[in-house]
């Protein structure tokens, strides 16, 4: 009798383990291996723009070891493994020389960081942070006197921006929109969460880019296009993530903005799945913790024999800029309507309208971050 083919899971961050966990709660016998670049170590993704708030360096961020998830999923870890290709007919991941034969295949490899190529001798000090071992290297390279310039202005940004200044970082955040987060939260929320990094001592230079970054011993300097100079010791690059594609195209398997995957996470090829940053499900790309759940539960389900598909609830992304507290529901892209905000200082409580009066979607910021549950019930969800 031949032994079964695993399930073999491509990804051991938050998507992969979170998948492994479901899989183990549908089934505790059948095979699964997970394979990952990296060491494999557990942590919580958005959990790195938290550090100094909570008190916690790279090691106190990371929630279990290799060996520890390996036995308590009842798997095999194999870590530092770099993947080379899929061969959908043979139903095989390629190991550089070797290959790995799979039953099911999941690709949870997630997003990678975009890379701006900004001229000038400054690159070393260039930090993307992306996962645990990004975060590691940014941390080490962190003095207690360090000047940070953070390139972004999106969620990232303003997350590491609050929280660099928790740890009594001067940071300067530089990005070319006229607002924060412009592409998540309406003006008016926008605007408290801007006024309240203000006051915590963050300088923003909007409506610019960086254009060069020059070594200027012990750190840089950083030329922008509205012809000001910073003066920074560390950069970090916020500028966004696009989902990781060029591995499942090279196999014939179908890609959009991410892995295209229908309802159920089925790619185009017959046993290969995908969830969590690098999916594109239904049309839609969501990089948040919510969704990701969602799809490591129904996704399970379908592995163990149930084929189920994922069905999102309303999902509020959590914004960590405690200065501010902040969730926003952002309405769908191709409803028309139009946002109404009240306002006492920077406590917002805006409604996303449509012509009917129906709210398709919320932002709430200071005290009225409270009321998000509740207006979670009222706003419809992305999926039904």
């Amino acid at each position: 009798m031949t032994e079964q083919a695993p399930i073999v899971i491509i990804g051991t961050g938050l998507a992969g383990y979170s998948l492994a966990r479901e899989i183990r709660k549908q089934d505790k016998e059948i095979p699964v291996v997970m394979v990952t670049a990296d060491d494999g170590v557990s942590y919580s993704k958005p959990m790195l723009s938290t550090g100094f708030t909570k008190g916690k360096d790279a090691d106190g961020l990371a929630q279990a070891a290799t060996e520890a998830m390996a036995g308590q999923l009842g798997l095999e870890l194999r870590t530092f493994t770099t993947v080379t290709g899929i061969d959908t007919e043979g139903h095989r991941v390629l190991l550089g020389d070797e290959s790995l034969s799979y039953s099911k295949l999941v690709l949870a490899w997630g997003a990678g960081v975009i890379r701006l190529t900004i001229p000038g001798s400054g690159q070393e000090r260039i930090f993307p942070i992306n996962d645990l071992a990004d975060y590691r290297a940014f941390r080490k390279a962190l003095n207690p006197d360090s000047r940070v310039a953070i390139m972004g202005a999106g969620l990232i940004g303003c997350e590491f921006a609050n929280d660099l200044r928790n740890g009594g970082y001067e940071v300067d955040v530089i990005a070319p929109s006229d607002a924060v987060m412009p592409s998540l939260l309406p003006p008016s929320a926008a605007g408290a969460v801007q006024a309240e990094l203000e006051s915590l001592g963050v300088r923003f230079h909007l409506e610019t880019v960086v254009e060069r970054i020059e070594a200027a011993e012990p750190g840089v300097t950083l030329f922008l296009a509205n012809g000001d100079q910073l003066q920074a010791d560390l950069v970090i690059s916020a500028v966004g993530l696009r989902p990781r594609t060029a591995l499942a195209q090279a196999a014939g398997i179908d890609t959009g903005r991410g892995v295209t995957v229908n309802r159920a996470l089925e790619t185009s090829a017959p046993d290969v799945y995908a969830l969590g940053d690098c999916a594109e499900v239904d049309g839609h790309v969501l990089l948040y913790v919510l969704p990701l759940m969602a799809c490591a539960r129904a996704l399970a389900k379908t592995l163990t024999g149930e084929r189920t598909e994922v069905s999102y609830g309303t999902m509020p992304v959590m914004i960590k800029t405690p200065c501010c507290p902040a969730a926003v529901c952002p309405p769908p892209s191709d409803v028309e309507g139009n946002w109404e905000a009240e306002m006492d200082g920077t406590s917002v409580k805006a409604l996303f309208k449509n012509a009917e009066g129906d709210v398709l979607g919320f932002a709430v910021t200071g005290r009225f971050a409270l009321e998000k549950q509740a207006l979670s019930r009222v706003v419809p969800p992305i999926h039904s």
